[in-house]
């Protein structure tokens, strides 16, 4: 028999020893770069956060979304809300604007005729409409657009409303033969798919344009024109999306930072992953006139 080479051995044991040691290296070294991760994940997820909170808690009044200059885009519909606005105020001696928040997108239609009214039901968006619109000559009551209006049979020429309620029975009731009502109107079906990320279920199912002008038809008023639209709006960071929701908070009840951290967060890895969330936009006009 061959006598047993030691040397040759201690070199065979060596070289496992070796590759062992690499083992071991390449196994710290990916550890390392799991952990850092992990932290750099950590680290970004918890600035945001403070980020979001920041954004849940910033000032929001009348209808001004100016806080989210740059971080939010959005499609228009192909019609032009201000200019039909415009264009029937110059036909108009009564005029009623309803849900005007602050008063923003109203006032840049000014001229008005002198018997103008603008209402809105939230008390602090009221006092700042007040302040925007009296200086333009318009009447602003705090009153609920929703509701039972304060207003005479047959009183107006014209009704304007852009995303606000509206009853169809009393659109009917306080217009002029004649009159024209003019809505721009967001769908029922509006985020749809934003709001099944919260699961959050629609807020107002009936206000889809073939129900409104069904209802307005079988109020003695003629549908005159009626367009539908839908396209998209992005959200650049998750924080203009916060800050949104609470603006808006009828797309999902109740919402906090805190809440729906979890929701927040996912969507986070999504801009990570894609750039961007985007959802869709649904919105609608009609335009109608009550009959003689």
């Amino acid at each position: 028999a061959k006598p047993l080479d030691l040397r040759q051995s201690g070199s065979l044991s060596a070289d496992r020893q070796a590759t062992a040691g690499n083992s071991g290296h390449q196994i710290n070294f990916w550890n390392q770069i799991a952990v850092a991760a992990i932290f750099c994940y950590s680290y970004f997820m918890a600035d945001d956060y403070e980020q979001w909170l920041k954004d849940e808690k910033a000032p929001f009044e009348g209808w001004d979304f100016s806080y989210l200059a740059d971080r939010v885009e959005h499609e228009s519909p192909p019609w032009d809300y201000k200019a039909v606005a415009k264009e029937a105020l110059k036909k108009a001696d009564t005029v009623l604007e309803m849900a005007t928040g602050g008063g923003e997108r109203f006032a840049e239609l000014a001229p008005f005729p002198k018997q103008t009214i603008a209402i809105e039901g939230q008390t602090s968006n009221y006092l700042i409409a007040k302040k925007r619109l009296e200086p333009l000559g318009v009447k602003v009551l705090e009153m609920k657009e929703s509701g039972i209006l304060n207003f005479q049979d047959n009183y107006f020429d014209l009704i304007l409303n852009r995303h606000g309620g509206f009853r169809s029975s009393e659109i009917a009731r306080i217009l002029k033969p004649g009159g024209y009502f003019i809505t721009q109107q967001v769908a029922a079906n509006n985020w749809e798919d934003l709001r099944k990320e919260f699961n959050a279920p629609t807020k107002w199912p009936d206000r889809l344009p073939d129900v409104v002008s069904k209802e307005l038809q079988d109020c003695g008023i003629r549908i005159e024109r009626l367009e539908s639209w839908e396209g998209e709006i992005i959200f650049k960071d998750v924080g203009a999306l916060v800050f949104m929701l609470k603006a808006v908070p009828w797309t999902v009840d109740n919402f906090s930072v805190e809440a729906y951290r979890p929701v927040l967060q996912r969507l986070k890895q999504r801009i990570v992953e894609n750039g961007k969330l985007m959802f869709t936009d649904r919105k609608y006009l009609v335009i109608a006139k009550k009959l003689s």
